[in-house]
């Protein structure tokens, strides 16, 4: 009998595979251009020509004469910026501001997860988050304004504290505003992510884990930890990669006159250098630098965490 062999069982599957692969899209080229072609337009003239704009850092920028029409004067923008005397102070802010807001904002969610994870009841879990990541759908201007109605001298915490503070007008308090906001704003809409990892936790584990007599302490530690541990690494550095890039609406909306000391952050600055003074060359410095020390952060924190997790970052 003569031995037949078709085209996709030669050789290994795999390869096979492969080409079968590449042979449906040679015949099928333009419906992939079809689809394709609009995400990859949208990318080159959203994300890449913008790059080009990074240009006006470098030049003493005039809107008529365009950029390259532009006085190029090289890195005396960012001279300026080094050399000015609140350099300092909206470095500081900005770095105290994120920092502190990782170190409270960060665990916040993963301790939700943690906590929702041991709801058994189904119903009352989802009601739990349905409260929990409504506060994600309010708009940022919105929430400063309930903030600022909050905390006013005839605002609900005076009244509960019978006393009648400004909190907005206290420099001291803009940090902890901020931070605490935030945290009730997003962590039930960040913790999304943890409790889906959680659910990739061994059952047959945590089951043999209550024989044993393990407390809710040590089951976190032996089961529901290793399951998110990759994913809270990986959200870890994403967050120090953007430690710089504190939020400028919020910052912005709740500043007043009295609390700029610990309120002004360079994204603010930038947005009142460039929009307001019309200073487009010295603002686009300032952002650049800010984007420079993002970059940094975000291959420092990676490389760090591949040398204590057996080479796994990002």
């Amino acid at each position: 009998m003569k031995n037949t062999r078709t085209p996709a069982a030669s050789g290994p599957g795999g390869a096979s595979k492969t080409h079968n692969t590449w042979v449906y899209i040679r015949q099928h080229w333009q419906l992939y251009l079809i689809f394709m072609l609009p995400a990859f337009l949208l990318t080159v003239i959203f994300r890449y020509i913008p790059m080009g704009g990074i240009a006006i850092a470098f030049t003493e920028y005039n809107p008529i004469r365009g950029i390259f029409g532009s006085e190029w004067i090289g890195f005396e923008n960012f001279q300026r910026f080094l050399s000015s005397p609140d350099f300092l102070r909206y470095l500081v802010n900005t770095l105290k501001l994120s920092i502190f807001g990782l170190l409270w904002g960060f665990p916040a969610p993963i301790l939700i997860a943690f906590l929702l994870n041991r709801i058994l009841s189904s119903k009352t879990k989802q009601k739990i988050q349905l409260v929990l990541y409504m506060p994600n759908f309010i708009s940022v201007i919105v929430l400063c304004g309930i903030v600022r109605i909050l905390l006013s001298p005839t605002g609900m915490v005076n009244a509960l504290l019978g006393s009648n503070i400004n909190f907005m007008t206290m420099p001291g308090a803009f940090r902890t505003i901020y931070i605490a906001s935030g945290i009730w704003q997003g962590a039930g809409w960040a913790s999304i992510i943890y409790t889906a990892a959680l659910s990739n936790a061994s059952k047959e584990l945590k089951e043999a884990a209550l024989i044993d007599g393990a407390n809710i302490i040590q089951q976190i530690k032996a089961v529901e930890w290793p399951a998110i541990k990759d994913t809270v690494l990986i959200q870890f550095i994403m967050s120090v990669g953007n430690i710089m890039s504190v939020g400028f609406e919020k910052a912005y909306a709740l500043q007043t006159d009295l609390n700029l000391n610990t309120a002004e952050i360079i994204s603010t600055y930038v947005y009142k250098k460039g929009l307001l003074d019309g200073d487009y060359g010295f603002s686009t410095a300032v952002g650049l630098f800010n984007t420079v020390i993002n970059v940094i952060l975000l291959i420092s924190m990676n490389a760090i965490v591949k040398r204590i997790n057996d080479g796994k970052g990002i």
